[in-house]
């Protein structure tokens, strides 16, 4: 009686094994797997991102060879401006006309009510064009610029087209 219970319990133990074997070599398999998909759809949205990001900077001067030739000047005997350093003068030029007491100028917009109009936001497009973004915290718009650098780096605005928002 005693050998067929030790025999039971020994057959027991080997089958609790196999069992316990089987179910962690399948999760590891099960882990893998869910491993690799995450990191598909991961890789697959970063790709993704990557291209809606680069097809919505199309349009900036930091990806336009052509506009950026625009200020190179040297085969004509003239001076190289750097896009690197001209966009972050223009723009901060273009906002430090937000402190003007009637708001910014090139807003296109007269002051209505008791707030100014100031610009929020610059998107240096080309070597000719911005677009930027405005409000006076209650209406917003858009306003579409020509901007013009001389021989001396002087930068002067105008204003092509300018769009209000109805509330």
């Amino acid at each position: 009686m005693k050998k067929s219970l030790m025999l039971y319990l020994f057959l027991l133990a080997i089958l609790m094994n196999i069992f316990t074997y089987m179910f962690y070599s399948r999760e590891v398999k099960f882990e893998k797997e869910r491993y690799d998909n995450t990191t598909k759809k991961l890789r697959d949205s970063i790709n993704l991102v990557s291209i809606k990001l680069a097809e919505s900077n199309y349009f900036s001067l930091e990806n336009n060879e052509n506009a950026q030739n625009y200020f190179d000047n040297s085969a004509s005997g003239g001076k190289v401006i750097l896009y690197e350093k001209l966009i972050p003068a223009v723009t901060e030029k273009l906002l430090d006309l937000n402190a003007n007491p009637k708001g910014n100028p090139f807003t296109g917009q007269d002051k209505i009510g008791p707030n100014k109009f100031i610009i929020n936001k610059v998107k240096i497009l080309n070597h000719r064009w911005i677009i930027a973004d405005y409000s006076n915290g209650e209406l917003w718009g858009e306003v579409l610029l020509k901007y013009f650098v001389d021989d001396k780096e002087n930068i002067t605005f105008e204003v092509n087209q300018t769009w209000l928002y109805q509330k």
